[in-house]
Parts: structure tokens; sequence; C-alpha cells
């Protein structure tokens, strides 16, 4: 019988997301239809599957590895300090905005846990405060990933709230357990646990790139470390009297700041979804008994109460949200942040482990949960409408006027890029005003002239003025102001260390005279080159991978593939022989060449940040 559980499991597994794919049911998460398929085949449908050891042992380690892989997603960059300038805002940065209405859910949460205590229908304060204020990460980064929003303000925001609600009731769960495992005065040990993350994160951080280095196909030493890093943190966790989800959650942390490629995190996603998390959802909702909770009427109250509770503890993040953006996107960035599934069911493990709360209000917390996973996303889908910042061009900045800047805007797609240009030469500006959309002219070229002219505050800050010292002390302060991209013009002689230097910093050197001896000899070797480059129906182009729909794909799958044609791929500063099976990294640089039309919806395509 044991084993027969097992398969049942492994066939609803399989059957499960093909079954979604044939009838396109996309409204709900899959985790939620498995919750779902475990409750036609467990205690409350059929009764095939019971719960045996071996399927005990899967789905506690099922719940591990999807704390682990909850913890990678972590994204570190939200916490970092933006430089000043390089894109404008139109209000609160998303950090501000996200803590503000974190701290908003935890308030309501803990009234609402108060309120219930109040009414006697749920003792627990604690739990249900942690409960209320989890936020479903991995559903969210779905949800945003879907419409190309990771990168922009608004999804940045829903992101970081969603990193706090995932990360604040982690760390409360862990206290709560302690308090309750009869393990308060211990409470401190658990910073054992953060000591060894670091170790081992500083451990690593130096010899990660060696182990890419050896990695072969029959070692796979990427994922050997991730698994070492989790059962590390999980032991070092139950030993100090906290929670093993606690240590895989670090474990997941730990393993993102070593940034491993995506090839790997695709790896890793494919054993814990592929395999082990599969199973400890169908589990959890085959050992639901819903026959027993609908027959008591105190637990068929609490499903639809929890529920709304869950809704309005992330009411809050609606009136911050407004201060940015609109109202129904305000309302869309809310109602995902109603997502909850992927701590509630460890959380309410824990409870039933500690014996703090009963079967049924474990069960009617887990329907609540699976309702918001219905429910929310349906309501970000019909609200969400781009922001008029989602929609932004390209900024560029070109500083001087002339006959080599001058034909390069005119030919740069106005649909991608938003132009500006500035000179120091009334000459100049009189004779290339009416051939530009935005030439100013400035007093001088000093960066501090620039600044305050806004020069350094865009996207792309092309350097293109005569004189090359000038260039050299622009690159400088853009460096140092951080702008996202820069590009200087050297056409005279400059000591090679001082190029040295700009490239060391980023900076992309563009030098007529090497550009000219380049463009001859191709002539010379390949006569079509000339022809290939001045082409108005076709030509080479280059687009940097950002959107994170297209990295860990194959060539082949990318869309608009059959008019292009890929000759090579620059990753990690060296050439790569592409073919069609060739997986996309992300920052990978394709170069391509093809149709006009479908080249530019590739690029545009590949080039949004997500």
């Amino acid at each position: 019988m044991a084993q027969f559980s097992l398969l049942i499991v492994l066939v609803a597994a399989l059957v499960t997301p093909l079954v979604m794919a044939r009838f396109k049911i996309s409204f709900i998460p899959t985790a939620v239809a498995e919750i779902i398929v475990g409750v036609i085949i467990g205690t409350t449908g059929f009764n095939l599957v019971r719960t045996t050891p071996d399927l005990t042992f899967l789905s506690s380690l099922g719940v591990i590895i999807l704390i682990f892989l909850s913890g990678m997603e972590i994204d570190f960059d939200l916490f970092s300090k933006k430089p000043a300038g390089n894109k404008k805002a139109s209000g609160p940065n998303p950090t501000t905005l996200a803590a503000t209405a974190f701290a908003g859910v935890l308030i309501v949460a803990l009234i609402l846990a108060l309120l219930l205590k109040f009414t006697g229908l749920f003792s627990d304060v604690l739990l249900a405060t942690i409960l209320f204020s989890t936020i479903a990460l991995g559903i969210v980064i779905a949800a945003l990933k879907e419409k190309e929003l990771l990168s922009k303000p608004f999804g940045q925001t829903v992101l970081l709230t969603a990193v706090l609600g995932e990360v604040v009731p982690m760390l409360a769960l862990t206290v709560y357990s302690s308090i309750n495992g009869g393990h308060a005065g211990r409470i401190w040990f658990i910073l054992i646990i953060f000591v060894v993350a670091i170790v081992l994160l500083r451990r690593f951080k130096s010899i990660y790139r060696f182990f890419a280095n050896v990695d072969k196909s029959t070692t796979q030493l990427d994922i050997r470390l991730a698994f070492f890093l989790i059962f590390v943190l999980v032991t070092v966790a139950e030993q100090v009297g906290a929670e093993n989800i606690l240590g895989a959650f670090l474990a997941g942390m730990v393993m993102k700041l070593l940034n491993p490629s995506e090839l790997t995190r695709d790896k890793l996603t494919s054993i814990g979804y592929g395999f082990f998390i599969p199973i400890f959802f169908i589990t959890t909702g085959a050992k639901l008994d819903l026959r027993s909770m609908m027959t008591s009427p105190s637990t068929l109250i609490l499903i639809p109460l929890f529920f709304a509770c869950f809704l309005i503890a992330k009411m809050v993040p609606f009136f911050v949200f407004r201060r940015r953006f609109t109202r129904g996107n305000a309302l869309a960035g809310a109602s995902l942040s109603a997502t909850t599934i992927t701590l509630v069911l460890p959380t309410l493990q824990v409870a039933r482990n500690l014996h703090a709360i009963t079967d049924q209000q474990s069960g009617a917390f887990t329907l609540a949960a699976v309702l918001t996973c219905i429910v929310a996303p349906i309501i970000f889908n019909r609200f969400y409408k781009p922001e008029p910042e989602d929609l932004r061009k390209t900024q560029v900045q070109f500083v001087g006027t002339n006959l080599l800047t001058i034909p390069v805007a005119q030919k740069l797609p106005a649909t991608l890029y938003d132009i500006h240009m500035v000179t120091d030469s009334e000459k100049n500006y009189r004779t290339y005003n009416s051939q530009a959309a935005d030439v100013r002219l400035v007093q001088d070229m000093s960066a501090e002239t620039l600044a305050a002219a806004g020069v350094f505050d865009t996207d792309l800050l092309v350097l293109g003025y005569r004189q090359s010292d000038i260039n050299y002390d622009l690159a400088v302060a853009a460096v140092s102001r951080h702008v996202p991209r820069i590009i200087a013009r050297f056409d005279t002689e400059i000591q090679s260390e001082r190029l040295d230097e700009l490239e060391q910093a980023g900076v992309e050197i563009f030098n007529s005279f090497n550009v000219n001896i380049s463009l001859l000899r191709g002539l010379i070797e390949t006569p079509s080159t000339l022809k290939l480059l001045t082409d108005t129906e076709a030509g080479i182009y280059e687009a940097e991978v950002r959107n994170r729909r297209y990295t860990g794909i194959a060539l082949s799958s990318l869309p608009n593939i059959a008019g292009v044609t890929i000759s090579r791929i620059y990753r990690n500063k060296h050439f790569v022989a592409p073919h069609g099976d060739t997986l996309i990294e992300p920052g990978d640089h394709l170069i391509y060449t093809g149709d006009k039309t479908a080249a530019r919806q590739l690029q545009q395509e590949l080039t949004k940040e997500n």
C-alpha cells in the first residue's frame, strides 16, 4: 500500500499539468491545482492515498526545497540604493513604498488576529498574525514575469513587498516555534545559523567559479553544492531549535548570492518542481478531510472568515501604492500581494507539530489560502494597465553635434529611443538645431555644466565631442555618476593606460581610425560587408538579453527567429558559436542579421528588462 500511494501521487503530479495545458487552465497556479487534485484522490475524495513514511519523507523534502527555491528568488538589488539620476521617478521609490505597505500589512494582520481572539474563533494571536501577513513570492514573481514587469517600478514595488511578506513571517515563525516548543531561553542560539550561513557564503564565494570551470555532466558540482548548503543549514537549524525551513531559506539566499548561472537555477528548479514539490502539494491536499469539516458549522464559518482576513490584511498596500501608481494598478498590486500559499502550508505544519492548531482549523486556513491564489491573480490581470513609465523609451544623450553624431541620431528608431543632444558651439547649434528633435546649447563642456543640464540623467551617454581629452574627463565623470551605459569617442591618440582605465570601468570605446581600418579590411576580404551594414532592409543587429522570459530556452524557441540568422553570442567576454539548441543566458549579446522588421521586433523583445 505504501508504494501504491506514492505511485498514485506521482501519476497525479504527471497528469495535473497535462490536463491544465489540454484544457487551457491558466487562471490558477499549478500548486493550487495540485492541492485540489490531492483533495480528490485523498481522504476527502477517493481515499487512494494514505500517509506512509516514504510519502511523509518526500513531502518534507519537498517543502524544504520549495523554501530553498523561494530563498533563491530574493533579488538583493532591490535593497541597494539606486543611483540618483539615471531614471526619473514620479513618486516614492519602490523600497519606501514596499516597506510602508508591508508595515501596514503587519499592523492590520495583528488587529485581525486580536479580533479573532476576542470573538473566540481563533485564540493564537501570533500564529494568526504570521499567517495573515504571508505573501506567496513564487506566485507574485510568476505573475510579474508574465507581464514583463520585474524591472519596472510597479513590478519592483510589488516584488519587494512580497519579499518582505516571506522573509519577515519566516523569522517570526522561527521565534514562534522556539517559544511554543519550550526553547524560549535558547532563542539567541538562532543567531548561530546566520553565522554559519555567512561562513558558507564567504567560503564558497571565492571558489564557486572554480566549481563552474571543472563542472562536468557526470559531476554536477553546482547541484551538489546546493544540496550541501541545504542539508548543512537545515541540520544546524534543527540543532539550535529553529525550524528546518529557516535553514532551507537561508541556503537559498546563500546560493543566490553565489551568482549561479541561469542553467544552474533551471536545473535546481527542475529537480524541485519536477519531483519533490508536487509531492508536497498533492500530499497536503490528500490529508485534508473536508467531509468532517463540512459537518462542523464552526469550521465552515472559519473558511470564508480566514479568506476575508487574508484579503483585508492586504488592503493597506492599495493605499500605499496609490501614492505613485494609478488606482487600477494599485488595486492590482494589492490583490497580487494577497496571494498566499507557499509559507502558509509550512507554517501550518509547524503549528500542528506543536499542537497549537486543530486539523479543522489548519484545513480552513489551507482552503482560504487556496482561494486567494485563485481570486487574486484574476483581479490582478483584470485591473493592471501599463504605467506611462513602464512604456518609456531608452533615453540617449549625445554630447557634441557634428557629422558623426547627427546622422546616427537621425537613424535611431524614434519608437525605441528618446534622443537629446548638447553642444557648446553656437555655429553647430544653428546648423543642426532643425535636424534633430532636441538640440541644446550649453556654455561649456565641463562636467558641472552638463550635470546641471541633466545630461547624466540618461540610460545611454554618447560622448561624441571632437576633443578626446574632454570625452575622457566626461567619461570619468559619467562613471562616478553611475550612468548605466557610456560610449566615448576617441579620434586622436590618448594614453593606452587611460583607455584601459575606462574599459575596466565599463566604458565602451569608439575609435574612428580603428573602425575605418576594420571596415576597409572587411571590404577587401568580404565585399558584401558594406552592403550588409548599410542595407535599409537588412543589417547586422545586436541585442542584450535582459528579458528573463527568454533565458534558459533554446535559440530555436525565440520569437521571430525565422526572419533572422544568429551568427554569434557574446557571453562573459567570449564569443560562442550558436546552435539551434544553445540555451540563452541572462546578459548574452546576440549578434544576428535578418529582415529589418523581424530583427527590430526580436531586439525589442530581448532587451525588455524583466
